[in-house]
């Protein structure tokens, strides 16, 4: 009997063991299976039937990636063009593209819509952050948002008031309806009227402004803005710097997590009437699924989701 008993006890023992790697066997196995599918995901459109897409300077990197990712094909073959912020919209609005890549419409840009009888739907796809910059021989570090706002509404008008050398600020801005203006007054001047610019810093791209800073070789006085992927991924300087915002640095992290809080997001806009099953609600929903965020990461974007 005692005999038997051991024998029943082994045989439990078996099963248990049996059952514990069978499940673990079972995880590994789904779990790369997962991955694997999530890393050579099926092509959801050819190269044919891809939406017509149109954005900003800034999203060209991700709608190239999105644009390989979703047809199955090398970013080498990929062709994306960008008409820039507000010629996107307007290629939107009059239905010369199905979705747009772009940082949030101006009120002028809203208003065109409404003009036309477009309602927009706006989806927020990565994030972004709002950053500025100056000569990298400049001793200032660090800005407060209240001393953004001073410098840009006229009312500082010199770096000793900040804390800086006895030199007259240079404070370039970007055209109006330009991604980085519509930025600007929405995220940092909340309201605040911006100074008048003097002609000469006025850029007009972020190539200009960011090239016009980092000439000045022997002028520490220059200030600009644009957003983080541009600045750090697309048109990185050795002759700048980013400034800190109220003590916090903007990197990738710290934008991820919220605590560089000048934040936005590049959004994917379609027009709203747009069918359930069009292939550009389609592609919007793969852009924010698990996937559509896992190749904006690999792109160098924040993700959102």
């Amino acid at each position: 009997m005692e005999k038997e008993n051991k024998t029943i006890n082994i045989l439990l023992i078996v099963i248990m063991i049996l059952v514990v790697v069978g499940c673990i066997v079972a995880y590994l196995y789904f779990t790369h299976a997962w991955e694997k599918k999530d890393k050579n995901q099926d092509p959801i459109f050819t190269m044919e039937n891809y939406p017509k897409i149109d954005g900003s300077t800034a999203t060209l990197p991700l709608a190239q990636a999105y644009k390989s990712a979703f047809t199955g094909t090398s970013i080498e073959n990929v062709d994306v063009t960008h008409s820039k912020t507000h010629n996107a919209y307007i290629n939107l609005i009059n239905k010369k593209s199905d979705l747009i890549l772009v940082t949030y419409p101006s009120e002028e840009e809203q208003q065109l819509a409404k003009d036309a009888g477009v309602e927009l739907e706006i989806v927020p796809v990565v994030k972004e952050a709002f950053v500025f910059f100056v000569n990298k021989e400049n001793s200032i570090d660090n800005l407060t948002l209240n001393q953004i706002q001073d410098i840009y509404s006229g009312k500082v008008t010199n770096w000793k008031e900040v804390g800086g050398t006895d030199a007259q600020i240079l404070a370039y801005q970007r055209p109006q309806n330009s991604g980085s203006q519509s930025g600007m007054l929405s995220l940092v001047m909340q309201g605040i009227k911006m100074k008048e610019p003097e002609k000469e810093t006025v850029a007009q791209s972020m190539v200009d402004i960011v090239d016009v800073v980092s000439d000045y070789q022997n002028k520490e006085n220059a200030i600009g803005y644009s957003y983080y992927y541009y600045i750090t991924t697309m048109y990185s300087k050795d002759k700048i710097k980013l400034l800190s915002v109220n003590g916090i640095e903007p990197t990738y992290d710290n934008i991820k997590t919220g605590l560089y809080n000048i934040q936005t997001a590049y959004y994917a806009v379609i027009r709203k009437d747009e069918p359930e099953n069009s292939d550009a609600r389609k592609l919007l929903n793969a852009m924010i699924s698990t996937y559509g965020q896992k190749v904006a990461k690999e792109a160098g974007y924040v993700q959102n989701y």
